[in-house]
């Protein structure tokens, strides 16, 4: 086991804050672990999802997952920072062994060329799957 273990910290934003807010928390995060010299590896907006439960009187949360490699100092900064701070209202770190993640393309270029790809082949069903289809139903 000759690789070095990297940190993931997935952390839950409440539900209710703007875009532009979500974004100065992906710095600001990004910052404090820059800051501790430590290397971040991806930083992944996950999106609004639906909470297991309730947290707060929140039913849904804006998942955020960073991550980052270092000597494990930098972990309890960030869990530092984010237990201080209102707008996050879950967070976990866990040490990760094994290949470094790739980061996923974050330029619009990028996405554009995903839309322009399209599927060649049709969805229809050939006939002798809508016969089967009609038998097993008798």
């Amino acid at each position: 086991m000759s690789e070095q273990p990297y940190y993931e910290t997935m952390y839950i934003l409440r539900p209710d804050i703007p875009e532009e807010e979500v974004d100065s928390h992906l710095k600001k995060y990004s910052e404090i672990l820059e800051k501790s010299e430590t290397e971040v590896l991806d930083s992944q907006m996950r999106g609004k999802r639906r909470l297991a439960y309730p947290i707060a009187k929140h039913k849904e949360g804006i998942y955020v997952q960073l991550s980052h490699k270092g000597n494990g100092q930098q972990v309890a900064i960030l869990e530092r920072a984010m237990r201080l701070s209102e707008d996050v209202i879950r967070y976990i770190t866990v040490k990760q062994d094994g290949p470094l993640p790739t980061p996923k393309p974050t330029s619009k270029e990028d996405e554009s060329e995903k839309e322009e790809v399209k599927p060649t082949e049709e969805t229809t069903q050939s006939p002798a799957k809508d016969e089967k289809q009609e038998e097993s139903k008798e």
